[in-house]
């Protein structure tokens, strides 16, 4: 049995909500705090470079929403559009089909590549959405999640791929939160006590992607 509990590595890239209603000041509805997007961008540009050269899947979940109704059938939602203190209270405006956040950041996007799933309406990235079926089509086996929220959307991804039994592994310098350093820092102590592992971006790169099946 090898590092991540599995007999051989198959790896797979997620990434979670790197799209302009996050990581856009211009357009951003919900955005990660101010002077973090570059860097978050950066970071998963060159990560997300090595896993295509390795030859290893890139997936990318967005998420849209057809109309507010969707959010507002969330309980909790609901309270933070209606509190206008929340650092969430633009949560029923935020990723409606057809507007500006609805956009991959380009410069993470290798459309010759990469697969955008975009029906992604919760936190969870598996709920009523095609990753798992994707993932499993591929045979990934061990899913490297990049993004947006790591308190929140990356969170309960990891969470549920845990229990789908997938070796879920947080790329920690490809994740941010809108909710400040303390609760990120949370969020990665909550997965690696209970969900999976994180590693940095190059520690992925030399351990994993220099070894994958498809690397040069």
């Amino acid at each position: 049995m090898g590092r991540f509990g599995v007999d051989s590595i198959r790896p797979a890239v997620v990434t979670i909500d790197m799209h302009r209603g996050h990581l856009d000041p211009a357009v951003a509805t919900m955005p990660v705090r101010p002077g973090t997007e570059a860097r978050t961008i950066r970071a998963n540009a060159a990560f997300l470079d090595a896993a295509r050269a390795a030859r290893v899947p890139v997936i990318h979940m967005l998420t849209q929403y057809t109309d507010a109704s969707e959010i507002r059938t969330n309980p909790f939602w609901r309270t933070r559009a209606d509190d206008p203190k929340a650092t969430r209270k633009h949560v029923e405006r935020h990723q409606l089909t057809g507007g500006p956040g609805c956009e991959i950041m380009p410069e993470i996007l290798d459309r010759s590549y990469d697969l955008i799933l975009d029906t992604k309406r919760r936190y969870d990235c598996f709920e009523a959405t095609d990753l798992e079926f994707v993932l499993r089509s591929r045979g990934a086996n061990v899913i490297f999640f990049t993004g947006i929220n790591t308190n929140s959307c990356v969170l309960a991804t990891v969470a549920r791929a845990n229990v789908r039994d997938f070796a879920a592994v947080v790329v920690e310098d490809c994740v941010d939160t809108m909710d400040g350093p303390e609760l990120h820092e949370a969020g990665l102590t909550v997965i690696r006590t209970a969900f999976g592992w994180t590693m940095a971006a190059q520690q992925v790169r030399d351990e994993v992607f220099a070894s994958a099946p498809g690397a040069a």
